[in-house]
């Protein structure tokens, strides 16, 4: 292949201006084409890390239930991939960002059925990953008594429907609660840069819907005559080992999901908006662990006067820390990552209390990790983002995060008004659509297995 200099040569002679311009654009051309390559690589690497995240899946739900069930849970686990490709291939992603370019608000996309409108592959790629981590949050509450007709037929719904609809209405330039949109709602849009929202709370309720329809697993709540136990029986983990790999796989594949979600990598500027999105990562994850491991740890001592330490307590806080820090990630300073974690390991005990308190069986706490996680972490980043940090991720500071905007001495409550209409819309949305879709698959006998094959274990 001939160099610049060697092609400019032939076109012009070197004592010309125009070969002076005719080297410096081909070097100009040169440097863009490296850069999207950089920045296609780093999507591919981003969406690979996000994907190891269903290992992480696997091994906590398959370590967190009895031994009867972990063949069970596993095909889950892989069945998510391949229900999530398919469905996500077909219509997902045309529901989700099918028709970008067309201008205007819509309420779902409309283009781009199968990729045959040639959409940019390592986009598809990503978003599948993200798509593949929503539907494997179900898989932990519902557990051991779901049947497996039931969890292909959710999986598919939700990837290639539910979420997508969310997914647009956050992440399309034509979505209405968009940031990126022409016209932005209130101006400002939504505050969301890897899903603490339209992944983890759409993926957190609709287990609550299931679980609320699906009912408890056999000897929870009632025992073998059906009246109600004076203290709920408990289901310990099979694996600790399990869950621990599981927590770190899915801690690892999160230097995924938030720095990858700045999509481009190729300048100064978002290499330093992943970066802070990765220390944030951190940041949260280590502060929702020791936040509920010593609250609780606390809590226990004042009630038995035995000090423990409870290792799933820790387990989840981390997880609800990253699920917390997954939507402000990219705009708040370290200091509010630090806050935002040690909260979110408040809301996870209180969450996994209420859960208990109301009868609602969820075999590894995905409810309240990251339904109560993802509505936080949406939450959070009404109240804590910062006006250069905002400028830097998404390029406006008309509305920042209300405790700065008290500082600036306005209390204008417009960025975290739009932060709980998203979460209000998340919440409407699951119900309306997954309760009507659990009912009808119960209402057919094809939500719960026979008792018997429960009490015997699905594995069978």
């Amino acid at each position: 292949m001939a160099s610049i200099y060697e092609n400019c040569l032939a076109e012009y002679d070197s004592s010309t201006t125009e070969f002076v311009q005719c080297i410096s654009d081909g070097h100009e051309r040169n440097l863009s084409s490296l850069a999207s390559g950089v920045d296609t690589f780093y999507l591919i690497f981003a969406g690979a890390l996000v994907y190891f995240m269903q290992a992480g899946f696997a091994m906590l739900c398959a370590g967190s239930i009895r031994t009867k069930n972990v063949m069970n849970v596993l095909l889950w686990n892989l069945l998510d991939s391949c229900g999530g490709a398919i469905g996500f291939w077909s219509i997902g992603y045309a529901f989700a960002y099918g028709g970008d370019d067309m201008g205007g608000k819509t309420f779902i996309g409309h283009a781009n059925f199968f990729l045959m409108d040639g959409a940019d592959m390592e986009d598809w790629f990503f978003q599948f990953a993200f798509a593949c981590a929503l539907s494997s949050i179900v898989a932990g509450t519902v557990a051991e008594r779901s049947k497996m007709q039931a969890y292909l037929c959710y999986s598919l719904f939700l990837t290639g429907f539910v979420y997508p609809v969310v997914a647009h209405a956050f992440w399309s330039t034509n979505g209405w609660l968009s940031n990126s949109a022409s016209n932005p709602l209130w101006g400002s849009g939504v505050i969301d840069l890897a899903g603490s929202g339209p992944v983890h709370m759409t993926g957190g309720v609709t287990a609550l819907v299931m679980a609320l329809v699906l009912g408890p697993r056999i000897g929870r709540f009632h025992d073998s005559d059906g009246n109600l136990l004076d203290v709920p029986r408990e289901f310990p983990p099979h694996s600790v080992a399990l869950q621990f790999l599981g927590t770190f796989c899915l801690w690892f594949g999160w230097y995924g999901f938030n720095p990858g979600s700045t999509l481009n990598i190729s300048s100064e500027k978002l290499g330093d908006v992943a970066s802070l999105a990765a220390v944030n990562t951190t940041l949260g994850a280590a502060a929702g662990a020791v936040s509920a491991l010593f609250t609780k740890s606390i809590r226990e001592t004042r009630r038995t006067g035995v000090t423990t330490y409870d290792l799933t307590a820790a387990m989840n806080g981390c997880l609800t820390g990253l699920v917390a820090i997954t939507a402000p990630c990219a705009t708040v300073e370290p200091w509010a990552g630090f806050v935002i974690g040690i909260i979110a390991g408040w809301l996870y005990l209180l969450g996994s209390h209420l859960l208990v308190m109301y009868r609602i069986d969820d075999a590894v706490d995905a409810i309240p990790v990251h339904m109560v996680g993802g509505a936080w972490g949406v939450i959070s980043a009404g109240l804590f983002t910062n006006e250069s940090r905002l400028e830097a991720a998404f390029g406006m500071t008309e509305n920042i995060g209300w405790f700065y905007e008290w500082g600036r001495g306005s209390g204008n409550f417009t960025l975290l008004g739009i932060q709980l209409i998203a979460v209000l819309f998340i919440l409407a949305w699951v119900f309306a659509i997954m309760g009507p879709f659990f009912i009808i698959l119960n209402y057919y006998n094809w939500l719960r297995v026979d008792p018997l094959e429960e009490e015997v274990g699905l594995d069978i």
